[in-house]
């Protein structure tokens, strides 16, 4: 379980969380949505412990993040967070990379071996295995790098924007089709995105972000029945955090006929 408690996040003057109260139960897929600049980075961070609050705490099944060095080592070996943009190494070969993460979550080597074969070829990387990442493009070094988050077989999966950064088509069938698997396996999977389109088949759980507060959360009949829209997920969320947009449509083709 993951319970967010009172958390507030400054960058220089200007709050991004705002005493943000958050229980991700064990077990499904959330997902954290809201347009750009509204926290959701942010709200992974502090929870994946890449940022420290300046208010408020983060509890991961029972262990306070950063509270001693035994308890935040204990957190990361079932933790795993994935930001949009990971570092990679890019003279290593994909293979070579995914072997090493496997290692520090102390997979098997034999089981770990099988598996980085697995996703190589689900996410259609297995020509290019053996090659430098520095070879790959952008869609496959996205490819890569979701590759080393599922290659850990961590049961919390933290994903900044997993559908992004030029995915293919395959590619996200395949990605969709894996964490749906995951979550009805009992991992608890939490995920942004700005897209409701992409998580609306998958996510259990919707966690609607506006301003750095958390506007709503709950399944789609919860979201449905607060704002009175019986439609799909992109038209309550228009309710809910762009209520304006089809005024400013309005507008804007207004102004090209004057």
């Amino acid at each position: 379980m993951i319970h967010v408690a009172n958390v507030t996040q400054h960058y220089g003057i200007r709050p991004v969380l705002k005493n943000v109260n958050l229980t991700i139960p064990a077990g499904g897929l959330a997902a954290v949505i809201g347009p750009n600049g509204m926290g959701k980075s942010t709200l992974l961070g502090v929870i994946a412990g890449v940022l420290t609050p300046q208010y408020g705490y983060v509890d991961i099944n029972g262990l306070r993040r950063k509270s001693s060095i035994e308890a935040e080592l204990a957190i990361r070996r079932q933790v795993v967070y994935l930001p949009d943009r990971p570092w990679l190494p890019k003279n290593r070969t994909g293979r070579e990379f995914l072997l090493g993460v496997g290692r520090l979550y102390d997979i098997p080597v034999e089981r770990l071996i099988d598996h980085v074969e697995r996703l190589l070829q689900l996410f259609e990387l297995d020509k290019i295995g053996d090659s430098p990442i520095r070879t790959y493009s952008a869609g496959q070094q996205k490819k890569i790098s979701l590759c080393s988050g599922l290659v850990t077989e961590a049961h919390i999966l933290l994903l900044d924007e997993p559908f992004s950064g030029g995915l293919d088509p395959s590619g996200i069938l395949a990605l969709k089709h894996v964490l749906k698997r995951l979550a009805q396996d009992d991992a608890t999977i939490l995920m942004t995105t700005p897209v409701p389109e992409l998580v609306d088949e998958l996510a259990d759980r919707l966690i609607i972000l506006r301003d750095g507060e958390i506007a709503v959360q709950g399944t789609l009949h919860d979201l449905q029945r607060e704002t009175g829209c019986t439609g799909p997920l992109s038209e309550v969320l228009e309710r809910l955090i762009a209520p304006h947009t089809l005024e400013n449509l309005e507008r804007y083709f207004e102004g090209r006929q004057s």
